[in-house]
């Protein structure tokens, strides 16, 4: 087993994990919160301002991902290729766009078996938001094993 590159793996999910939360939860607008899902004619918004919305999220998100992966990398003395740092944001990235345009989310859902779990808005818990987190672990985690390669 090769340790030096489980502990460039680790790190780099660390820290893609950390810029993610970061990136969902404070430097998100509420507006694009409540709009990134948009498909349709909604209170004055149409569904390209969804889309205008998922991709500005996006793009923050990406942008602190990258942030975050450089500096601690940096301060930690790990050498990562530019090739497979941006091959793995690029994954994030788009990923991070399907799951947050929520409709794609719901019809693997309901595909899969999940459909209550996923409209789940009862007992302190959010069944769309869980399965949404899901997704971003389970890519993030791909994207830190090409990032680190």
């Amino acid at each position: 087993m090769d340790t030096t590159r489980a502990a460039r793996f680790a790190t780099v999910y660390a820290l893609l994990r950390s810029a993610a939360d970061i990136a969902d939860h404070w430097i998100q607008t509420d507006h694009q919160a409540s709009t990134k899902g948009q498909h349709d004619y909604v209170e004055g918004q149409s569904s390209a301002a969804g889309r205008r919305a998922c991709a500005a999220h996006v793009a923050t998100y990406t942008a602190t991902q990258a942030a975050v992966l450089l500096a601690g990398t940096r301060l930690l003395g790990i050498r990562l290729r530019p090739g497979p740092v941006a091959a793995a944001l690029a994954l994030s990235a788009v990923t991070h766009y399907v799951a947050d345009r929520r409709e794609p989310l719901r019809r693997l859902a309901d595909a899969t078996g999940k459909g209550n779990f996923v409209r789940l808005a009862d007992h302190g818990l959010n069944g769309g938001y869980l399965l949404d987190q899901a997704w971003h672990h389970a890519f993030e985690t791909v994207a830190a094993l090409i990032a680190s390669a």
